[in-house]
């Protein structure tokens, strides 16, 4: 396998948001900058979501040679020996990782989200196949569980405060997920999954999504309001404000040609929803930057 092609199979775009998440909910619970022992949790965020990746398309194969051709699997430019050890050694690179982190929660978290991602993909569960609990399945581990590892690696896990902040993310994650089933409708219903595209048609999916792309955030200036989260009121409610805001655009950009994200693989809304998982998890960040210092 070469270089090239091994950056091609674990899609380093998607890598992005595990790994600014760690970071950034470490940031959080560290209240500015977190100890350089947060860079193993980092590493192991992005390294679980390339073991991940991994199982996805190896369980997808007969899938995406319908869906996505091109890809390095289903074209034949890589071997399924190849990918299923490459796919072994990005899960063994991302525990390793995470033993490396002096709170064994982060590790903990790490075997729970990897068991979760696996499953997803994997028989005898396939929850990929069963639509709304497919969408918590993966809220869970890229949303809610991603915010709290990166508390997990400078603080204990069990404040209230990082599990608040972990369910906001996951909401957003529960409806924004669904934008990469628009394009795969046809193969997922050929070989068994019922994705919500599918179930209730592109405009019932994108209304669906629509209050998960807009309300979660809000919940950030309640959360204030509650004495849950310690940021300044004034940064949580601009951030709140911002990042509903965009959620609105995305929203108005998918339902205005829904079916445009079934043949468009590279739709615009896509990156959006990478981008503003991006933007929350470092605005977060930056909302409690110096606080309690």
């Amino acid at each position: 396998m070469t270089p090239l092609l091994l950056w091609e199979w674990v899609r380093p775009f998607t890598l992005l948001a595990p790994s600014v998440g760690v970071l950034a909910g470490a940031m959080i619970g560290s209240r500015g900058w977190p100890p350089l022992s947060t860079l193993w949790g980092v590493a192991s965020a992005a390294f679980l979501n390339a073991a991940s990746n991994g199982v996805n398309q190896i369980f997808d194969l007969d899938i995406d040679r319908l869906n996505k051709p091109d890809r390095v699997l289903p074209s034949g430019r890589l071997s399924l020996l190849e990918a299923k050890m490459s796919t072994l050694f990005f899960f063994l690179l991302s525990f390793l990782a995470a033993w490396a982190v002096p709170n064994k929660q982060f590790f903990i978290i790490v075997l729970l989200a990897a068991g979760i991602t696996f499953f997803y993909s994997s028989p005898p569960l396939r929850v990929k196949r069963f639509p709304f609990l497919s969408n918590l399945w993966i809220a869970i581990p890229r949303g809610t569980l991603l915010m709290v590892s990166g508390w997990a690696a400078v603080r204990d896990i069990w404040e209230k405060e990082a599990w608040f902040i972990g369910g906001v993310f996951g909401l957003f994650v529960f409806g924004a997920t669904t934008t990469k089933d628009f394009s795969d409708v046809e193969g997922d219903r050929r070989y068994g999954c019922r994705t919500l595209p599918d179930l209730l048609g592109f405009r019932g999916a994108a209304l669906f999504m629509a209050p998960f792309l807009i309300f979660p955030f809000l919940a950030l200036p309640f959360g204030k309001s509650l004495d849950v989260l310690k940021a300044p009121a004034g940064a949580l409610w601009f951030l709140g404000i911002f990042l509903s805001l965009w959620g609105c655009y995305v929203t108005r950009l998918i339902l205005r040609k829904p079916e445009a994200l079934a043949v468009d693989r590279n739709h615009v809304s896509w990156k959006h929803m990478y981008l503003i998982l991006m933007a929350a998890q470092a605005g977060l960040a930056w909302a409690y930057w110096g606080v309690g210092h």
